[in-house]
């Protein structure tokens, strides 16, 4: 009878340690992974990956520029130029909430135009013609020490005066 209970403990311990080798690994792929800690935003980055300072963009980019950097999670964003020549106190995510093109600007026209499906914003990203359901996505923008940075926008829109859909 011992050799039995050997024979059996073996023949766990030889399925079971290779299972639970798989099952950690297995089981750590739905934790989600954490926002991180710092609280200092995402770093803006230009189309070559380098960190956005707001000296050199404002020196390459004139008043009522419009041009995209990498964002919030890695999204397409666009910084403002101001009429003042500063850069606008918010960011907009240029992906189009009707299927996710990128909405390009349209100097002609003085609004942002999605070449998928027509949908139209107004130069805050407030939608103004569908099929679009929503406006453009906002992200706080912010500059310390030269760099442009990223924050969640999670107050009021203050363009709908609604609780923001994205956050």
């Amino acid at each position: 009878m011992e050799k039995r209970v050997l024979m059996n403990w073996l023949l766990v311990g030889a399925i079971g340690a290779p299972a639970v080798g798989l099952a950690g690994p297995f089981a750590v792929f739905f934790v989600p992974p954490s926002k991180g800690g710092g609280g200092g935003g995402t770093v803006a980055k230009d189309a070559l990956g380098a960190d956005v300072k707001a000296s050199a963009w404002l020196k390459t980019h004139p008043v009522g520029d419009r041009s995209l950097v990498q964002g919030l999670k890695a999204d397409a964003t666009y910084l403002i130029v101001t009429k003042d020549g500063s850069i606008e106190n918010y960011g907009l995510n240029a992906v189009c909430t009707h299927l996710g093109c990128v909405v390009p600007w349209n100097n002609a026209e003085n609004k942002f135009m999605c070449p998928c499906h027509g949908s139209q914003y107004n130069s805050e990203g407030k939608k103004i013609r569908g099929p679009a359901p929503l406006s453009l996505a906002l992200a706080h923008l912010s500059i310390v020490d030269d760099v442009v940075s990223f924050t969640p926008w999670t107050e009021t829109d203050f363009r709908t005066g609604e609780k923001p859909w994205w956050s």
